[in-house]
């Protein structure tokens, strides 16, 4: 067991970035049989999962965007956007917690990118909205009031969801640490920046 101030963070494990998923990442499916392993173990006596769940129309779709195709980017609220295809839609099967990871340990799923108007890839803040501002998603209060002073991370996408994840709960004080072979990327070609960002938060890095 870990200390009982430590939880683990299990980022968007979810069908639609699985190999065939609406926005597969690299290899995604690789990562699940070590994070159920990890549920399994009970290792953790905190642990979260997200989960993207996005209204149709989307303003981070390129569908939502006439003329524009996935992965273009464009400028939402005043700040820039990659458009992804149409993924984890409210109620589809694409946007359940990947069935293969037995859920039973779980204490709170933090749904994200509910809002049709910003997209959301970190656990503890939505992106940039219409006001300026990124919103909190209260999940930093939430561990707090449990005594949680570290978190782990892991999921998908190494480069987006899981990396603003633990550049956040940096920033919110916690302890983090990036489990970086229980993520994998969008693309490969994420991976050196990934480390640098990481690097730079003082975010150890490590199994």
């Amino acid at each position: 067991m870990l200390p009982d101030d430590t939880a683990l963070i299990v980022v968007d494990l979810q069908p639609d970035f699985m190999p065939g998923g609406a926005l597969a990442c690299h290899e995604g499916d690789a990562i699940v049989p070590g994070i159920d392993a990890l549920l399994r173990a009970r290792r953790y006596r905190t642990v979260v999962a997200t989960q993207d769940w996005h209204p149709p129309g989307h303003a981070s779709f390129a569908s939502a965007h006439p003329g524009r195709s996935p992965f273009d980017t464009i400028e939402l609220h005043g700040h820039p956007q990659t458009l992804w295809p149409d993924h984890c839609v409210q109620g589809s099967a694409g946007a359940a917690l990947d069935p293969r990871v037995d859920w039973t340990p779980l204490d709170l799923v933090l749904r994200k990118g509910t809002d049709p108007r910003v997209d959301s890839y970190s656990g503890f803040r939505g992106n940039h909205g219409p006001a300026g501002s990124r919103p909190a998603t209260g999940l930093a209060g939430w561990l707090r009031e449990r005594g949680i002073a570290e978190v782990h991370v892991c999921g998908l996408a190494r480069d987006y969801c899981v990396l603003w994840t633990a550049q956040d709960a940096a920033a919110a004080g916690f302890r983090v640490r990036f489990l970086w072979d229980l993520t994998r990327p969008v693309t490969p070609a994420g991976d050196a920046p990934t480390r640098q960002a990481l690097l730079a938060a003082g975010i150890a890095i490590g199994a």
